[in-house]
């Protein structure tokens, strides 16, 4: 297949495009580079730099590709800055990728597959999540995200985009060429690494007084080879849906970072802080639909193995990416 991916420099994207080109389909790139890194692009890929405000670009480019399906990745995503910045998360995240959609119908593409979260969910009332929840998000990101999903629903309805949505939480991990290098890094795994490698003096734990079994917050945490194994095998699926993604398993941030400590060999140091707002105890995703209607499973169910691909990549990419 010819497949068009937006955020294909992103850390996700990025390792979605090596996958797909690896198992023979065409991959063509659209980013803007704000966050994402021109060295992350597979240089076996198509790459048109724009941005998705520019609704002709996408359409040039689109039209130029003839793609037989759009997988988009391209996104705002800290929550903080959300809550700090909602207009750049609705504009991006819904304005933008409505330009995105309208390029698809222009161009005539009608398969779509939209790299979502589990933040539409806000603070579930279960474990682990299923798709059977209520979606009550508590931020602008997360909200952003649903009114996509529920703009989708209308696009497949009215002009016949079939689409998929995963929803899913804590990528991590690497694979042998690609890796995770935000501008401004926000997750657990990069941030403790950080500290192995010398760049960050300690890892700051939020929360250390929560009921689980060590006090400390427990997530979901899902390999990014896994991830993209789901967004690849959503490709095939001919019926609309929304799938929640995750190994079904927590890991707490003190086993995340006692983690590092036994893979890398080094000291790392942690500064306890209190709670952060709004920090659920726990979140999982559960992925029981996925399985069953798309065969998915995950292969790395351990966090070492998780780990270890992660701080491989990081130590061949000290400074990451270098742009």
């Amino acid at each position: 297949m010819k497949i068009f991916v937006t955020g294909g420099a992103g850390y996700i994207g990025s390792i979605c495009v090596e996958q797909m080109l690896d198992r023979g389909h065409e991959v063509a790139v659209l980013d803007n580079l704000t966050e994402g890194h021109r060295a992350a692009v597979d240089p076996r890929a198509t790459f048109f730099q724009a941005d998705l405000a520019d609704r002709e670009a996408v359409v040039r480019a689109i039209g130029g590709f003839s793609p037989h399906a759009v997988m988009h990745f391209a996104a705002n995503a800290l929550v903080g800055e959300s809550m700090t910045n909602p207009s750049k998360y609705f504009r991006n995240n819904v304005a933008n990728g409505i330009n995105l959609l309208d390029a698809m119908v222009q161009c005539g593409v009608t398969r779509f597959v939209f790299s979502s979260t589990c933040a539409t969910f806000g603070i579930p009332g279960k474990m682990p999540i299923d798709e059977s929840l209520p979606q009550q998000p508590i931020n602008p990101y997360g909200e952003s995200k649903l009114m996509f999903e529920r703009i989708l629903r209308w696009y497949d309805e009215i002009h016949g985009l079939r689409f998929t949505a995963l929803r899913y939480f804590n990528a991590a991990g690497a694979s042998e060429k690609f890796g995770e290098d935000h501008r401004i890094e926000t997750h657990l795994i990069p941030n403790v690494l950080k500290v192995a490698l010398g760049q960050k003096e300690a890892v700051e734990i939020y929360g250390t007084d929560y009921e689980t079994p060590d006090g400390t917050c427990i997530r979901d945490y899902i390999h990014i080879l896994d991830l993209a194994d789901a967004h690849i095998r959503a490709l095939d699926r001919e019926e609309s849906g929304f799938f929640n993604l995750g190994t079904g398993g927590g890991t707490s941030v003190r086993e995340v970072v006692d983690c590092c400590r036994r893979v890398t060999g080094k000291d790392i140091a942690v500064v306890e802080k209190p709670r952060r707002p709004g920090d659920p105890p726990r979140l999982i995703a559960g992925s029981d639909k996925i399985r069953r209607e798309l065969g998915w499973q995950p292969g790395y169910q351990d966090i070492e193995a998780i780990v270890r691909s992660a701080w491989a990549w990081h130590q061949r990419h000290p400074g990451g990416y270098g742009d």
